[in-house]
């Protein structure tokens, strides 16, 4: 299969979707890997490595969708590519369609293959490429709710950890799944108070057995979320419904009660959000405030830590794209499940139910294209 590895063209997102490492292995398997000039120059990898690793430098992103079977990216398609995604073409990224009308519009009316990597799911309910970022954005939201605590970025003051004779930050989580866990370690370890909020007992119990002294995980309601909002220095939204939009979970009236000068990071802003109040961010213009409450919604969030995120996501990818590169799509999705709920949009039909429902769309089920 040719498979195009294309170059990131959100604003300020450095990642690219395969190493030089993973081109190497889709090239020994007798795949032909297109990489667009100057693809991983965000992360350090050059066009000479990629051409070691056995790939072809192409020029334009036209080129790339032209000649290839399949189209690799970090990020979904932007408006500029619309026009170029092909008839049949496999398109395998994150696409968060359940948030982007627009994008959703424009793949249907595309008729390629589009595999999201936040919908492919194992037995156990996990998400294998979601993880990775998932685990990435999670430390990262308790740095950057660390750093906008700071007075010089219109935080009120107040150092995480505290020092002896102060007691330290305040911390909420909404969400105790991979996000949520990795943002309430990282808190933890800098000494913060923090609460974990999960709808799930189950998941509560492991919680409480896991976690350090200085967490403590709680049911979520919207009365224990908003007695804990009004305590909280940092609140990190990390709810995620798989596929489909973020509930609205700290309201107008709720974040009206926080302090003033505390802030919330919005993890769950790809999918629309999990706070009223939340608009999509960029690294350049990460916050803005709304009743005196910081607020961080950045949309690509491990873009920041592009190589430590590039290298991570590829470790988690490079076997399904691997697969669908032997396979072909249908063949993969008929022999591995994981892929098949991969699938949110096939021949302008929309098979994932989650996009179906956020838009009023006719939902397909996949199973129609795999006889």
């Amino acid at each position: 299969m040719i498979v195009g590895i294309l170059k990131e063209i959100k604003s300020e997102e450095n990642r690219v979707c395969m190493t030089p490492s993973g081109v190497e292995v889709m090239v020994q398997y007798g795949h032909t890997v297109l990489v667009e000039k100057s693809a991983g120059e965000g992360t350090g990898f050059t066009n000479k490595m990629y051409e070691s690793a056995g790939a072809k430098i192409i020029s334009t992103p036209d080129e790339i969708y032209q000649k290839s079977e399949m189209v690799m990216h970090v990020k979904e398609p932007l408006p500029s590519e619309y026009d170029l995604i092909r008839e049949g073409q496999i398109v395998f990224t994150y696409l968060h369609l359940a948030a982007d009308e627009a994008l959703t519009n424009a793949l249907i009316k595309s008729k390629s293959i589009c595999i999201a990597y936040e919908t492919i799911e194992k037995d156990d309910k996990s998400l294998p490429l979601l993880t990775p970022m998932s685990e990435v954005a999670g430390r990262m939201s308790i740095q950057e709710g660390a750093k906008y605590l700071e007075m010089n970025h219109c935080g009120h003051g107040v150092l995480l950890g505290g020092v002896p004779g102060v007691e330290p930050a305040t911390v909420v989580v909404i969400g105790g799944g991979v996000v949520g866990t990795n943002a309430a370690k990282m808190a933890c370890g800098l000494g913060a108070k923090v609460y974990l909020l999960d709808m799930n007992l189950d998941r509560l119990r492991y919680l409480s057995d896991v976690m350090p002294a200085n967490c403590f995980p709680m049911m979520s309601t919207p009365a224990v979320l908003r007695k804990l909002c009004r305590e909280a220095d940092v609140v990190i939204g990390a709810v995620l419904v798989t596929g489909a939009k973020a509930p609205k979970l700290l309201t107008k009236s709720m974040l009206k009660e926080m302090k003033n000068g505390a802030v919330i990071v919005d993890v769950a802003i790809d999918q629309g959000g999990c706070f009223e109040t939340s608009k999509a961010t960029t690294h350049g213009d990460p916050v803005y405030a709304v009743d005196g409450v910081v607020h961080y919604c950045v949309a690509n969030m491990p873009g920041a830590v592009a190589r430590t995120s590039t290298i991570a996501l590829t470790n988690a990818t490079l076997p399904y794209a691997l697969e669908i590169a032997n396979k072909g799509w249908r063949k993969s999705m008929q022999e591995n499940k994981e892929i098949k709920l991969g699938a949110n949009i096939i021949d302008g039909k929309v098979v994932y139910k989650g996009v179906a429902d956020a838009f009023d769309l006719e939902f397909v089920d996949v199973g129609t294209f795999l006889q």
